[in-house]
């Protein structure tokens, strides 16, 4: 009897000891002469349960986990006997957690081996590069455009107005860039596609390239992430083997070629404009605009630039047709959101769902509350440039205007989830102190405005002249946020201001703050 077993080589399932893992089971089945065949996949995204191992079987794949090194004999014994096990969590697409999601960008991820092109095709992947090839630049960017797909990196740019724009400029060389430089708190789901499912992000950015007539692309992966920069590398090279990228992609006419690039770990550089900086070989700063990078972008080239989820989303849409993706969602908000929970929180991972489902179902019922038991005060939406919401407002529903009418944004679908002893003067300190870390320094708003920021605020929690203060601080940020040249200056703000209005009793002395949390 032979077993195929699936074991994620996700960084986050290598974290918590997937590779010893799958060591333990190539020798536990060795010491019993059984054969095994061990898949390296990406991460289902549910993470409390990491390291998850997954059994092939007759009724589908079955799931083992949170698994430990000495579970390992025990759990080879079950999937032998097909018998029950403490830590057997039945078929894995039944698990509830997963069968709840609306998969659409996600779908492979988890299930294939990341290094296979072979996999990748063999489960509808290439489809949506294969239907582009037959198709008219026009109908390509009208599909797009059609299907309602915005910018996921946090902007929310409707994709096809940016893809027309770089298509109908006249130029001898054009470029389409992936911004993977994911540097938010609390968010992972670009480094768990590239290290899950790598092959869906070159197709995205193959099929943009056919689109607006660009034949070369871009890769920016912030250094932090080696494992996507391995995967992200070994997938280019399959499918330059396979002929989907380099000359006469998939037989076709048209040429197109990537490369990845590695960051140095500026945050600012997941701003597009200091990405491109930084791709040209110079210090990440932000860039004024106009120009557009769409007119004039790398190497003052017209460029498509987009986040690595908008990429990803991109083969759904041309396999399945613009309707098919623009049916799920809610307003101008359509298709699906992947929603990273973490924090405090009970079952933390990565939730793919349509736009519309409320905050409070997402904190409450999909991430189950926070992990220590205590109620939840806060929850931090977007990065650490994204405001905290209060329980009052948890019937929020995950849509781009709905947030932005609280005050609050989406971002990268970042959720950060805080109990009760959290202190939200202290959150607010840190996010002026983060600014003022991470700054490039060209504005004065942004680089001068945080410092200021972080020291008035810790003159409001010793208690210096609080009423003056907040007004100095509520100034301050009113001029950061319309002064700042991006939205590193300009959406700082957000979880100050916020922390202020909804939290307002943890400003200022500490006797005072603790006193109002008893």
């Amino acid at each position: 009897m032979s077993l195929r077993i699936f074991i994620s080589r996700d960084a986050g399932a290598i974290a918590v000891g997937a590779d010893g893992i799958a060591w333990h089971f190539e020798q536990s089945a060795a010491r019993r002469g059984l054969a095994v065949e061990i898949v390296r996949t990406g991460s289902r995204g549910l993470y409390w349960l990491e390291p998850m191992v997954e059994v092939a079987t007759a009724k589908g794949r079955v799931a083992f986990g949170p698994v430990a090194d000495a579970d390992v004999a025990s759990v080879l014994d079950a999937m032998l006997a097909e018998a029950p096990h403490p830590l057997r969590l039945g078929i894995v697409e039944d698990i509830p957690w997963l069968k709840r999601q609306t998969r659409l960008t996600f779908a492979r991820c988890g299930v294939v081996d990341p290094r296979s092109l072979e996999d990748y095709r063999a489960h509808d992947g290439y489809k949506g590069l294969e239907r582009a090839l037959t198709l008219t630049s026009e109908v390509i960017l009208a599909d797009v455009t059609a299907s309602g797909l915005r910018g996921r990196g946090g902007a929310g740019f409707p994709t096809g107005i940016k893809w027309k724009t770089v298509a109908q400029t006249s130029a001898d060389r054009k470029y389409i860039v992936c911004n993977a430089d994911e540097g938010d708190s609390g968010t992972f789901a670009d480094r768990m596609i590239m290290e899950g499912d790598p092959f869906v992000v070159i197709e995205g950015m193959t099929i943009a390239g056919v689109a607006v007539g660009a034949s070369k692309g871009y890769i920016y992966i912030r250094s932090e992430y080696p494992h996507a920069v391995e995967a992200m590398n070994a997938a280019i090279a399959a499918a330059r083997r396979g002929g989907y990228l380099g000359t006469g992609i998939g037989g076709s006419a048209h040429s197109f070629d990537l490369e990845v690039r590695v960051g140095a770990g500026a945050y600012v550089c997941g701003e597009e404009t200091s990405l491109l900086e930084s791709l040209e070989g110079r210090r990440g700063i932000v860039r004024a605009k106009p120009p557009l990078p769409a007119h004039k972008g790398l190497f003052g080239k017209p460029t498509v630039i987009n986040n690595v989820l908008s990429f990803a989303a991109i083969p759904f849409i041309l396999a399945g047709g613009a309707k098919a993706y623009a049916d799920f969602g809610i307003g101008r908000s359509r298709g699906t959101m992947p929603i990273q929970l973490a924090g405090n929180v009970r079952y933390g991972g990565l939730f793919e769902v349509a736009f519309g489902i409320t905050l409070g179902e997402l904190v409450d019922d999909v991430g189950g509350g926070t992990f220590t038991g205590r109620p939840v005060r806060a929850v931090q939406v977007g990065g650490p440039l994204g405001a905290y919401f209060p329980r009052a407002l948890f019937d929020t529903p995950f849509d781009y205007e709905a947030f932005a009418a609280r005050d609050g944004l989406i971002g990268h679908g970042g959720i950060v989830v805080f109990d009760d002893s959290v202190d939200m003067s202290k959150q607010a300190r840190f996010a002026m102190q983060f600014c003022a870390i991470e700054s490039c320094g060209k504005c004065t708003p942004c680089r001068i405005g945080s410092t200021r920021g972080a020291e008035t605020i810790d003159k409001i929690r010793a208690g210096e002249h609080v009423t003056e203060n907040i007004a100095v601080i509520e100034d301050l940020c009113n001029t950061m946020k319309f002064g700042s040249l991006c939205a590193l200056g300009g959406f700082t703000p957000y979880p100050v201001m916020s922390a202020l209005k909804h939290f307002r009793e943890d400003f200022g002395p500490a006797a005072t703050r603790l006193q109002a949390a008893e």
